[in-house]
């Protein structure tokens, strides 16, 4: 017997291999961003704590070496706001659509009145009495 060849089975196999690469191209970004940010977690604030231990143990770190090491760790966050959008779509995304400063010139401003209504749940929804609740 011969099974007669379909034209969509190599359509499936490069569709599923086009998944495979667009979910391995968001894991490998992923993966990218995560690490910058962990490096440079360690990078700011590992100093900051083996510092911290070798004052307890022995009391010699000069005052002013540990409050460097401390701005060190505290500059750190603000590095965050930095690192995230320009690795981030949707972040990038979610900024433009709150801050003035990064919104596009062809993007609508949202009115405080959606976004309270958006942030307290209180959007449209059907009428409730108590008498339907229970």
């Amino acid at each position: 017997l011969q099974v007669p060849h379909t034209p969509s089975q190599p359509a499936a196999g490069s569709e599923s291999r086009r998944f495979a690469n667009k979910h391995s191209k968001k894991a490998l970004k992923a993966s990218l961003t995560l690490g910058i940010l962990l490096g440079m977690f360690f990078v700011a604030w590992l100093p900051f704590f083996v510092t911290n231990v070798t004052q307890a143990v022995c009391g010699c770190v000069p005052a002013g070496f540990f409050d460097v090491l401390t701005w060190l760790g505290y500059c750190n966050s603000t590095m965050n706001p930095i690192i995230y959008p320009l690795f981030m779509r949707d972040f990038k995304r979610a900024m433009g659509k709150y801050l003035p400063c990064c919104r596009r010139s062809g993007e609508p401003r949202p009115s405080a009145i959606s976004l309270s209504m958006r942030n307290s749940n209180s959007g449209p929804r059907a009428a409730t009495s108590l008498k339907n609740v229970l």
